[in-house]
């Protein structure tokens, strides 16, 4: 069982909280990242884009000119694709991009996701995050006394002063503990976690 120092927001150390292996300590399987990630990804996506079919496109549906004895072509309608003006053939039409991942499989990625930040030794324990107002500066104290630049913050429940005070400053993303994602995980180098958001974690990952 790994056991993490936990820090106060002024970065002195003020005790340490032992984490269960079976949630930060296991083994790791890219394969499963990358899977999970292009999951998220993929829902992410608008699929919005959209051509007009002959169904779709604006003009006669009559036959522009008899089958046979004119010389030209023969035509069925001004709305062909093959016309300039005409519809577009096999184009994209709005979709979801989204696909199932296995509710198991997500669970044990993102256990393997904060086992990575545990043997990089880039996950930080603090006992709480409190400021008295919402403001910048503040919370780029905090930022600054732990030397974070691309960090994901992971508070234990919504708290508006931090999330807040936290959005201006680049490289940095405040969740609550039950939004946390291995896309985040793995976009951050660091990772901060308020000590009740990682025990509420570890209780609903083991």
């Amino acid at each position: 069982m790994a056991t993490v120092k936990v820090f106060d927001q002024t970065n002195k150390e003020v005790g340490q909280l032992e984490l269960a292996p079976e949630v930060f300590e296991v083994a790791v399987r890219p394969e499963l990242l990358h899977l999970v990630v292009r999951s998220q990804l993929a829902a992410k996506r608008a699929g919005t884009h959209s051509v007009k079919t002959r169904s779709f496109v604006s003009g006669s549906g009559s036959k522009p000119w008899r089958q046979k004895g004119t010389g030209r072509a023969r035509s069925g309608a001004k709305r062909s694709p093959i016309w300039k003006g005409g519809a577009v053939v096999h184009g994209p039409q709005p979709r979801s991009y989204e696909f199932k991942v296995n509710k198991k499989i997500k669970a044990l990625a993102l256990k393997m996701a904060l086992s990575t930040k545990v043997a990089e030794e880039s996950l930080i324990l603090v006992d709480k995050l409190d400021l008295p107002e919402v403001k910048t500066k503040l919370f780029a104290g905090v930022a600054g006394a732990f030397g974070l630049k691309k960090a994901l913050i992971v508070l234990p429940e919504s708290n508006n002063t931090i999330e807040l005070s936290a959005r201006n400053l680049p490289g940095i993303k405040v969740v609550r503990q039950d939004m946390l994602n291995v896309y985040d995980l793995l976009k951050h180098p660091q990772l901060v976690m308020v000590q009740g958001a990682a025990q509420a974690v570890q209780e609903r990952l083991r």
